[in-house]
């Protein structure tokens, strides 16, 4: 999204709110509105930053799991590199124990479910 055309597109629908030509009934319908006119061509990349921000912090490892889940449906990311953003995200101590594990794990669900397992012991 480039800051003139959004500059540009604000100026207009402010004039015809002004004049009574459109109007929002709901704060939804002007979100849609706005999200037709910008939102496909950045969503992915919304996604994709939103998901490197996303870190277990104090949560425990489930409650990272379904934001992490959540936030990656978006982002498009698959295989390898969803996992290297998951164990980018998650504790130091969870990840390094897993890294360390006997059994190599490949998939995204591989890793959600031991992480799950071992956050639970």
């Amino acid at each position: 999204m480039q800051r003139e055309s959004v500059d540009i597109w604000k100026e207009n629908v402010l004039k015809d709110l002004e004049v009574g030509e459109v109007k929002f009934e709901l704060a939804e319908n002007f979100l849609l509105e706005l999200k037709k006119e910008f939102g496909s061509r950045d969503e992915k990349l919304v996604k994709v930053a939103e998901l490197r921000r996303v870190e277990q912090a104090v949560r425990t490892i489930k409650e990272f799991v379904q934001e992490f889940w959540r936030v990656a449906r978006g982002s498009e990311y698959k295989g390898r590199v969803l996992v290297e953003e998951f164990k980018r995200g998650m504790n130091e101590i969870i990840r390094k124990k897993l890294i360390e594990a006997e059994r190599l794990l490949s998939t995204i669900e591989q890793w959600y479910k031991c992480a799950t397992n071992l956050d639970r012991h």
